[in-house]
């Protein structure tokens, strides 16, 4: 099939799901537009249209850098080849699990679109460590988000110490997944497949493409696999942004932030905030200056760190790439040491 066909057959797949979403859409908009009666009618209506603000806020914010995200993919397998990639990266494995996590300073996305970015990684052969680097890292370690958190705290304690544990974590768990030495028990096994296929042959073949396949039928194909990734990735997302918006919706926030006393519970309250809002790594800044004054400083580096590498729609793109239990290791791995630094901070910082 060649790169026209491969386009036509990726756009046929994805006019179901637009028309099941326009479809949702028109049904949201039809029923908040309805006139709410008195009593519990009226608090259901009123809870639903925020439910599907949220929604659409995270969906909106989120699908944007997936898209940027699958993009990045595609321009990566189509140009690029095993051999390019090794040249960029040490073989020792601290090095290159340190160049995994400054890979985000190549590109401006956030958690979501590290996910397909990162499986785009693999199948070109990078080592295990410097993907899971990159996945961890990326979200917070680009260049919006490092603006973002200089411009709503300044360039003091709170920005070194978030870029200081983002980078520390996302190595440290890099290199507890490269002590595995069979990869395919953490890899989902079309992932190790494409990974296998792109060890035996990807080197010689994507050579071939680069010196052969014009730059418009290069494009084409670039298209194509960002179409495929985006609508393959896209209903991880809307599971996740949906999940984010009904607990946002239905679990009062109070509750989690009335947990904000002391230096364990206040980093647990905000950790556990960070994953339930899921906002975009690229704005999370301005919401953390919020809880100054109220909650301690290793809870806000706790919200700060942890929240960019997981949260509920991550999780779920997680499971398009890893098994679950590698998917339960990338959680508690951070968890733990975001939640030791975070207490750390608040016992032993006065600012």
């Amino acid at each position: 099939m060649d790169s026209a066909d491969m386009l036509s057959a990726n756009l046929k797949r994805p006019l179901s799901v637009l028309l099941t979403v326009a479809i949702i859409a028109a049904a949201l908009w039809i029923w908040l537009r309805w006139p709410a009666t008195p009593g519990p009618v009226a608090s259901l209506v009123s809870q639903l249209s925020n439910l599907t603000t949220i929604f659409l806020s995270i969906f909106m914010e989120a699908s944007a850098f997936l898209l940027f995200g699958t993009l990045a993919s595609g321009l990566l397998e189509t140009f690029t080849n095993q051999d390019t990639l090794a040249r960029f990266i040490p073989h020792a494995p601290l090095p290159a699990a340190i160049v995994g996590a400054c890979l985000g300073l190549l590109f401006p996305i956030c958690e979501c679109g590290t996910v397909p970015l990162t499986r785009r990684l693999l199948t070109k052969g990078v080592p295990l460590p410097v993907a899971i680097a990159f996945l961890l890292s990326a979200p917070m370690f680009n260049p919006i988000v490092l603006a973002s958190t200089l411009t709503a705290f300044g360039l003091g304690p709170v920005f070194f110490c978030r870029v200081g544990l983002t980078l520390f974590i996302g190595v440290v768990t890099g290199l507890v997944f490269g002590v595995e030495s069979q990869p395919e028990r953490l890899l989902r096994p079309s992932v190790w497949a494409a990974m296998g296929g792109s060890r035996s042959a990807d080197s010689g073949s994507s050579a071939a493409l680069l010196r052969r396949t014009p730059w418009r039928a290069g494009l084409q194909q670039t298209a194509s696999i960002t179409l495929d990734e985006f609508f393959e990735m896209g209903p991880y997302l809307m599971s996740g942004a949906l999940l984010a918006s009904v607990v946002q919706t239905f679990l009062p926030q109070a509750m989690v932030l009335a947990l904000g006393s002391g230096p364990l519970t206040s980093a647990l309250a905000l950790m556990t905030l960070a994953v339930l809002l899921s906002i975009c790594s690229t704005v999370d800044a301005f919401i953390a200056r919020t809880f100054v004054g109220t909650f301690s400083s290793g809870a806000i580096i706790g919200f700060l760190v942890f929240g960019p590498m997981i949260d509920i729609k991550s999780t779920l793109m997680f499971l398009e790439v890893f098994r679950p239990r590698a998917v339960l290791y990338l959680i508690l791995l951070p968890f733990a040491m975001t939640l030791l630094a975070a207490v750390t901070i608040s016992l032993y910082t006065l600012w």
